[in-house]
């Protein structure tokens, strides 16, 4: 049976050119998860949705499908695109390849998608870093995979951490994670450098898990261009 959608709420999270003038989409949907979609003409040099079919932007897609992939019908624009340069643009890029590798397609999840818009948002400001940690730790909830962080923990001490039974206390010492940065991350208050850091570390191990060994690409990337662009002191910041 052939269904028919619009006016969906979406994003674009990557395309690639299909036979001669048609493009292949991955979209993310918010009523109907992610979603592939093939658009007719659009490479073609006077097609009107190219121009519309940018990633960071909201858009309303209608589509019909039958089986896998559905025909894209129509594009909108349903607002400005998030500004992103520099190295926001990769981050950008892996909020999309996380959805793209740990979701699965016509598998909605609405609360996910607007916790998307949302890190999208915060991006460019000075909170952009804690944005890509408080996505990463709502989209393994989302998921299934909620990290145990209400366990009672003493913001002095440190702690390691598995991802099945929460916080244990390490000997003094040890490395692990600071009890404060858990706390920071229960609350998705990430305001110090030392939460931030931690909540990178224990959110990448937790990521790992159910990624299947397979490494992230965007992360490479961008650390492939820092290897050829200097990094200005005093620091360096962590990857994606």
């Amino acid at each position: 049976m052939r269904q028919r959608v619009e006016f969906e709420p979406a994003y674009l999270l990557t395309q690639r050119s299909y036979r001669e003038t048609s493009r292949l989409l991955e979209t993310f949907t918010r009523g109907h998860g992610r979603v592939g979609l093939v658009a007719r003409g659009a490479s073609a040099a006077r097609s009107k949705v190219r121009g519309v079919l940018q990633p960071f932007s909201p858009l309303l897609l209608s589509w019909t499908e039958s089986g896998e992939l559905g025909t894209l019908t129509a594009v909108e624009s349903a607002g400005p695109a998030v500004a992103l340069t520099g190295e926001r643009v990769f981050h950008g890029w892996y909020l999309n390849e996380l959805l793209l590798r740990l979701t699965e397609r016509h598998d909605p999840h609405p609360a996910l998608f607007d916790d998307y818009a949302v890190a999208l948002a915060e991006l460019p400001g000075t909170g952009g870093e804690a944005a890509l940690r408080v996505f990463e730790k709502r989209l393994l909830a989302h998921l299934g995979y909620a990290l145990p962080l209400s366990a009672e923990v003493d913001p002095q001490e440190r702690y390691g951490f598995d991802p099945e039974q929460g916080p244990h206390p390490l000997s003094a010492g040890a490395a692990g994670y600071a009890g404060a940065s858990l706390i920071a991350l229960q609350r998705e208050r990430l305001d110090t450098r030392e939460a931030l850091l931690d909540a990178r570390k224990l959110l990448q191990a937790a990521l790992r898990r159910h990624l299947g060994g397979r490494e992230l690409e965007t992360p490479r990337l961008l650390r492939s261009m820092r290897a050829n662009i200097p990094v200005p002191a005093p620091s360096k910041k962590p990857d994606p």
